[in-house]
Parts: structure tokens; C-alpha cells; sequence
């Protein structure tokens, strides 16, 4: 274990970049993503050297208590209280384990994000988020500090609390500012897109700033079908094979287009509090006849890819740069790729970070500006009153003593230096992959 800088003592000026283990669970709640990155402020930008990706899936009986508490379920606070602990002590072990995988046990922080068991959404406003995992059990684990909630701050202040992933995606995607650098337009206009249980999108508005919200369902809805069809026994179309199979029911195609969040001007932000089997159900249940089980999946990934589509077109986008579990499905990829034609689809590998793992180090990147004292939202693309800096921080095994903050300006861009061929590391296989980010 490396008692660094955050656990004893401030950088007093000196620029020793910190390991940092970034961990997830997203929508899709099948397992733990852990990337392990160095980081570093020099200049104007932050710089991230991966190191490589542990993935270990979630012992079913955690998942399935975890999917008895998710929406539309009821549930108790005995039962959030029981999740919350589990849920805890599961990360906790799992960062661990990555600390030892991918840092040689020298890691200076854990930046947790936890799993979203609800996002409260009224209206076009968000209310409430709650992520459980509690930090505690994996400060104890690994004797690490411990960042997380971090989406709260940005509710507070009137924002979406979502999608976080507007800050990596705005330092290292999106073509540069034109209103700041109108002799630097970037070349065509660039967006990002997470597949996971719910697509989100990140592309400049017209003014130049930043845009990002939730398009809707990518895997969630797929899921549901298949775990209602197969009645658990499998959880996702694996390599697309249902949809690749099934035929398209235009007619209910049209008549789930027709849901009126898809309408809803930006920001904003959705889950599975509103895609989900019941609401599946539901609209199959109302046309009188249900599709066939491989045609209700090829139904639901034209869907999202009509949904990505959509938002290429309106946002004039000449590349578009997907991550997230959803790019293992080709059956997916191939109808975005034809639907959102001439938009050029190409992968987070391009710009230097593995696509299955970029949401980890989004939040390794997050957790590493909040010790710095820098804001981790995007006020343009959250609908946020301000920046902020987010989350909330639990010691480790030492005082808890933060770096200096850096003097001049946040930084504006992020640079990928890989070191070596980033490892993964897994003790499982992956379905839909983490969630909106």
C-alpha cells in the first residue's frame, strides 16, 4: 500500500502524479469495473497513464438481491441496508484486489461511484440520486482514502447530477471550442457516446459549449427482454445473435419512438427508474400481439440506434466515438453505423482508452480533481448552476491531507501517455457492460 500524498502529507508544490483506482457498476449491474491510472496536472492539462482494467462480475446472490431492490420493485430499509453493506464490502474487495493486480499495491486513492439503485427525476428536474456501496467498507479493504457520491453536488445545484462523462469526454474528445478558438474548429464536428444500460451522448451546442444528456435505453430495455424471454436464464443477446435474427416490427418501433422523454429538450437524464421490463411489457401489451422474442431484441436495438441517429443528425456530427459495453454487440454497432451514415463511428481506442474501460477511468479522473480541489461537472451540459467540485471523502488507514491545490486555471485538456499495453484482468465475462456515465 502507498501512503501518498492524499493519505500523509500535501505536495507542497511538487507534482508526483497519484495512482488512482477508478470503480463502477452501471445499469447493466452484472459486475465491478476497477481501472487503475497515474495522474498528473502539467500545464493546462491532466495526464493519464492507464494501467489496466480489473473486471469481476457480481456473485449472483448479489445480484439478485440487488436486482429485488432496483425500480419497479418494492423494497425496505432493511433491505437497502443489507444491499448497501454487501454492495460495499464487494467493491472494497475487488479494489483491493486491483490495487495488487495493476499498482503493485501502491495506489494513493479509490474513487467509488458505486451502484445507482435509484436517479429521481420530476419532471425535466432531478431531485435525488442514490448510489450505495457504502465507501467506508472499501476504505477499510484497501486502508485507501475513498471519493464517492459524486453525483449529488451536481443535483444540489440544479443540475442532472448526469452525465458525468461530459468532462473526460469535453478535455479529450470533443474537437476544440470554436467561440473560444474560432481558428481552430477541430475539423467535423466530433461527439461521444456510452452504450451501456442507458446511451448518452456528449456533443458541442451551437455556441460552443458542451452538451450532454441521456438519449435513453441501449441495453436496458434488450436485457429485460431477453431475461423475461429466456426467464433468467440468459441476460443479454450475446454477440447480438436475437437481433441479428429477429425482424424489426416497424409498428411497434413507432409507437415506442413515441415516449415523450425522447422529446424533452436537454439537459437531462433517465434509468431504469423509467426503462424497464414492466415498461416493456406494458407497450407490448397494448398493441394486442407480442413479436416474437428474437424480434421484440432486433425491435429494441433499432431503437437505440435510431435514438443515436437522431441525435448525430441533430447535432451535425462527422464522428461519432462510442464506448461502453455496448459496442461487443455487432448487431447493435452495424445498425448505428447504417442509420447514422455519413457520421463516421469509430471507438474510444482511437484516442488512447479502451472503450470496455473508459467510464473507470472517468471516475479515476473525477475522484483525482476532487483531491485537487477542482470541479468535475460540466455546468453547460448538467444544466448546474456553477462548476463544483464533487463528491464526498472517507479516509484511509492515515490522516486524510490533501495535495495543494494547483495554481492558474482548471485544467482544458486531457492527454493519454500509455506506459505499456494497458492489462486487463477479469475473473468473469461482461454482458451490457457499465452504464451511463
Amino acid at each position: 500500500m502507498n501512503n501518498g500524498p492524499v493519505n500523509n502529507g500535501p505536495m507542497n508544490g511538487e507534482a508526483r502524479p497519484l495512482r488512482v483506482i477508478g470503480m463502477l457498476s452501471g445499469t447493466s449491474y452484472d459486475a465491478v469495473d476497477a481501472a487503475v491510472a497515474e495522474l498528473a496536472i502539467e500545464g493546462d492539462a491532466v495526464v493519464l497513464r492507464p494501467r489496466g482494467l480489473h473486471t469481476e462480475p457480481y456473485p449472483a446472490p448479489l445480484r439478485d438481491a440487488l436486482a429485488a431492490c432496483l425500480p419497479p420493485a418494492t423494497t425496505t430499509l432493511e433491505a437497502v441496508c443489507r444491499l448497501d453493506t454487501e454492495l460495499g464490502r464487494f467493491f472494497g474487495a475487488v479494489a483491493a484486489r486491483a490495487n495488487a493486480a495493476l499498482a503493485a499495491g501502491r495506489a494513493d486513492l479509490v474513487v467509488s461511484h458505486g451502484q445507482t439503485v435509484y436517479h429521481w427525476v420530476s419532471g425535466a428536474r432531478a431531485r435525488g440520486t442514490l448510489q450505495l456501496g457504502a465507501a467506508a467498507w472499501i476504505a477499510e479493504a484497501t486502508g485507501l482514502p475513498v471519493v464517492s457520491d459524486l453525483r449529488t453536488r451536481d443535483i444540489a445545484r440544479g443540475g442532472q447530477g448526469a452525465p458525468l462523462a461530459a468532462l473526460l469526454d469535453a478535455l479529450l474528445l470533443l474537437n476544440a471550442d470554436p467561440a473560444a478558438d474560432p481558428a481552430d474548429p477541430g475539423g467535423p464536428a466530433r461527439g461521444a457516446l456510452n452504450l451501456g444500460g442507458i446511451a448518452n451522448i456528449t456533443a458541442r451546442g451551437d455556441g460552443g459549449e458542451v452538451l450532454a444528456y441521456d438519449l435513453g435505453p441501449a441495453n436496458a430495455l434488450i436485457d429485460a427482454a431477453v431475461t423475461e424471454a429466456t426467464g433468467g436464464a440468459e441476460r443479454m443477446d450475446a454477440g447480438g445473435a436475437r437481433a441479428a435474427r429477429g425482424r424489426v416490427d416497424r409498428a411497434l418501433l413507432a409507437d415506442l419512438l413515441a415516449e415523450p422523454y425522447y422529446r424533452l429538450p436537454p439537459p437531462k437524464s433517465t434509468g431504469k427508474e423509467r426503462f424497464h421490463a414492466a415498461y416493456l411489457r406494458a407497450r407490448v401489451e397494448a398493441r394486442g400481439h407480442a413479436p416474437t422474442a428474437d424480434d421484440l431484441v432486433a425491435t429494441l436495438t433499432e431503437l437505440t440506434a435510431e435514438l443515436v441517429a437522431r441525435a448525430c443528425r441533430a447535432h451535425g456530427l462527422g464522428e461519432l466515438v462510442v464506448s461502453g459495453g455496448g459496442v461487443r454487440n455487432p448487431a447493435l454497432m452495424a445498425r448505428i453505423r447504417a442509420l447514422a451514415a455519413p457520421t463516421r463511428v469509430t471507438g474510444a481506442e482511437e484516442y488512447g482508452l479502451p472503450a470496455q474501460a473508459k467510464e473507470a477511468h472517468l471516475f479515476a479522473l473525477l475522484g483525482f480533481l476532487t483531491v485537487n480541489g477542482l470541479p468535475g461537472n460540466v455546468p453547460s451540459a448538467t444544466g448546474a448552476s456553477g462548476p463544483a467540485v464533487l463528491g464526498s471523502l472517507t479516509p484511509g488507514a492515515g490522516p486524510l491531507r490533501l495535495p495543494e491545490p494547483p495554481a492558474g486555471a482548471a485544467p482544458r485538456r486531457l492527454v493519454i501517455e500509455p506506459v505499456e499495453p494497458a492489462p486487463q484482468t477479469a475473473s468473469g465475462s461482461r454482458s451490457g457492460g457499465p452504464g451511463r456515465a
